[in-house]
């Protein structure tokens, strides 16, 4: 760690990264901004499997027999991908890999490891719920960038930057041997 002439505030500080200098600061942001980002991904997953009447009332919950897509994807009512999407709501494979993809991005999010993994697979999940939502022709407010874009870019950048070596287990888990020689896990 270096700082930024003599006797610099804490908060300019710089953390050394493989390949990078970011402040101490802009480090500690970006961690909130993965934390939170992970959990975004968590809550969906408990509230889809118990119900807790946010998104999903309790009658629907997975746990009782409700299946976390075919809410979502049997009311996908434009885009050339409809008949697709209604194809599949309801699928136990698609229940299934939506929410162990969902448990395990927010899990790897919020702990700062597999970072790279996690944002392929959150923005493949993020790009699927865009092209199922179709915003091109929904008369959004923007039907470019939405929420599935921002989403998918916080994951990317968490991963580019680093993010789950500040407050998370980015560096120990950069540490393991499994890491040391599959660097796609990082």
């Amino acid at each position: 760690m270096t700082t930024i002439g003599r006797g610099a505030a804490t908060h300019l500080e710089r953390v050394e990264a493989p390949g990078s200098m970011i402040t101490k600061a802009a480090a500690r942001a970006l961690a909130v901004l993965r934390i939170s980002t992970g959990f975004v991904f968590l809550w969906a997953f408990f509230d889809k499997t118990f119900g807790w009447g946010y998104a999903t009332p309790a009658e629907r919950a997975w746990i009782e027999g409700g299946s976390p897509t075919k809410g979502f994807l049997s009311t996908v009512a434009v885009g050339p991908f409809e008949s697709f999407f209604h194809g599949i709501a309801g699928d136990a494979w698609a229940d299934w890999l939506f929410m162990l993809g969902l448990l395990g991005i927010g899990v790897a999010v919020m702990l700062g490891v597999g970072l790279r993994i996690s944002a392929v697979a959150g923005s493949l999940m993020m790009a699927l719920m865009w092209v199922a939502e179709w915003p091109l022709l929904q008369g959004s407010n923007n039907p470019v960038v939405d929420y599935h874009v921002i989403y998918a870019l916080v994951l990317v950048v968490s991963a580019v930057l680093l993010a789950g070596d500040t407050w998370g287990l980015g560096r120990r888990w950069a540490r393991t041997r499994a890491v040391q020689r599959f660097a796609w896990l990082r």
